[in-house]
């Protein structure tokens, strides 16, 4: 059904999808807390928890007593079993993983890869994995999308990938050919968006409005930023691209690509591993290895390309002046053995000598998996009532739907 603009249904299907985003990304939740964060009074609360109940996307149990006079507020908690299916394609390796309403992961999978994976591949790839985990962790569960989280150029309206260089597509309709292999509706986004996304909504930048997230993969450094609370994407979609901003080298002995290298040619993942004499790691098996680093060689790579991002975070730093810095990837460790040194060495190349406040991605290795899946529900948090019964009730023209992929509180 069509909902018209300014009808009882339309403002209840507006507090539904209200109530359902909050839950999802601030709950469990009580109803009490609801009440207050909403502005809706308790029978209207009640009334929208039993519909979003009764669409199976929450449950509700009584909640712990805190020493208070009368009865405990109820507690609401966004359903384990409704799940939107995330991926992350990179040179080496397919990272997949189904991630619940309630933001548990049930299951993940890493596929690795010896030659670069064609779109029609990962495509057939998701669909067999998903069918796989039907057997198994998400026998019980519903699917409600897919969301493909790419290193690359992405026009994320018509899902197709505009250029990935890394993995050598350009102009592949990957939503389309994902949507057609699984049967499931498809998102596809930049990485290094959906990683900032995640950490601003669930993570490190939490609640910040200005942040500057830099994400290191197999394929190079990318980027993302939010400026006032909203995402960044630019006039293109390539805000935040700083892996291809030429390298900045405060010491000179660093050195090591010519007057043109970009920043992702010296602050590089394979660099890393290489001198680290790792045949393949994934980021936590990086980590360990870094912060393990014994060999004098490995130690003086992990500080060459500390100094480098550090060049390279107070630029940004200095154009954009954001309250936060969020590091995520193969990035996060390089911070982590020397958090003061790194601050210290930012600090020396702002205009204000001072350095904003530098986190690693509190969503580790999740990062990117949280933030394609957040996209993969935003259809739902926009209007749960249509895609959980499968009624034709989009509510674009009412401006409902359009605000889903912002990020918000």
């Amino acid at each position: 059904m069509s909902v018209a603009p300014g009808t009882a249904e339309l403002v209840r299907r507006v507090n539904l999808a209200r109530m359902l985003v909050t839950v999802h990304r601030d709950g469990p939740i009580s109803r009490a807390a609801l009440t207050a964060d909403l502005g809706l009074n308790r029978s209207t609360i009640g009334a929208l928890t039993a519909e979003l109940a009764r669409l199976g996307l929450v449950t509700e149990t009584a909640g712990a007593a805190e020493g208070r006079i009368g009865r405990p507020s109820p507690v609401i908690t966004a359903r384990p079993d409704v799940v939107a299916v995330a991926v992350n394609p990179e040179v080496d390796a397919v990272t997949l993983a189904a991630v619940g309403l309630d933001r548990r992961i049930h299951a993940r999978r890493r596929a690795l890869t010896t030659t670069l994976i064609t779109p029609h591949a990962l495509a057939s790839l998701i669909a067999a994995t998903i069918e796989e985990w039907r057997s198994g962790p998400l026998a019980t569960t519903r699917v409600i999308g897919v969301g493909v989280a790419v290193p690359g150029l992405v026009d994320p309206a018509a899902g197709l990938v505009v250029h990935a260089p890394h993995l050598r597509w350009t102009d592949a309709p990957l939503a389309d050919l994902v949507t057609a292999a699984t049967g499931t509706p498809t998102t596809v986004g930049n990485d290094a968006s959906y990683g900032a996304h995640a950490e601003y909504l669930f993570g490190a930048a939490r609640g910040v409005a200005d942040v500057i997230y830099l994400n290191g993969g197999a394929s190079g450094i990318g980027g993302g930023l939010v400026v006032g609370g909203g995402l960044v994407g630019g006039a293109r979609g390539l805000a935040g691209e700083f892996g291809h901003n030429p390298a900045i080298f405060e010491d000179a002995a660093d050195r090591r690509s010519g007057e043109r290298a970009a920043l992702e040619d010296e602050v590089s993942r394979h660099r890393l591993i290489a001198s680290l004499g790792l045949p393949g790691a994934d980021d936590a098996e990086l980590r360990a290895a870094v912060h393990g680093a014994a060999n004098p060689a490995a130690r003086a790579e992990v500080h060459r390309q500390r100094r480098i991002l550090a060049s390279a975070v107070a630029s940004a730093v200095n154009v954009l002046d954001p309250a936060v810095v969020v590091l995520g990837g193969f990035l996060a460790p390089l911070v982590e053995t020397d958090v003061d040194g790194f601050a210290d060495a930012v600090a020396r190349q702002t205009i204000s000598g001072s350095a904003p406040l530098v986190r690693t991605a509190e969503l580790g290795d999740d990062r990117l998996l949280v933030g394609a899946a957040e996209t993969a529900f935003a259809a739902l948090l926009s209007d749960p009532v249509p895609v959980m019964t499968g009624a034709d009730a989009a509510m674009t023209d009412s401006g409902v739907a359009s605000s889903a992929g912002r990020p918000a509180r």
